[in-house]
């Protein structure tokens, strides 16, 4: 069964860090890129960040200089370290998994519950 859990969101305050994870099961990690998508309310999901499986990153403009994913494939995991927060920066994040290969099966439908990320003063 496939499993992405996001975790590490909370509550920071305008200029803050935080770092989210997104913790995978059931497929081959190392052999799909990762993509991270936020979603604030009233709006559409949004695509944030993507690492592909030979560690090529990219980012939607208005985050980029300001957060960094990466990837631990020996743990099926990745990563988004969010930094200079901002309050536009406020919604739910999921990550995803995009197959690197035709091969291989399509899981952009698998999503997990998210996690929060509130900037506030």
């Amino acid at each position: 069964q496939v499993q992405l859990v996001e975790s590490g969101g909370g509550l920071v305050q305008p200029g803050g860090s935080l770092k989210l994870s997104c913790t995978t099961s059931g497929f081959a990690f190392n052999l799909y890129d990762m993509a991270w998508y936020r979603q604030a309310p009233g709006n559409q999901r949004e695509f944030v960040a993507r690492i592909n499986i030979e560690d090529g990153s990219n980012y939607v403009g208005s985050v980029k200089g300001r957060f960094t994913v990466s990837r631990d494939n020996a743990k099926s995991t990745a990563y988004l370290q969010m930094s200079s927060l901002k309050p536009e920066d406020t919604a739910v994040y999921y990550c995803n998994a995009e197959r690197s290969r035709s091969f291989l099966r399509d899981l952009t439908g698998v999503w997990g519950q998210g996690t929060q990320v509130t900037v506030s003063a």
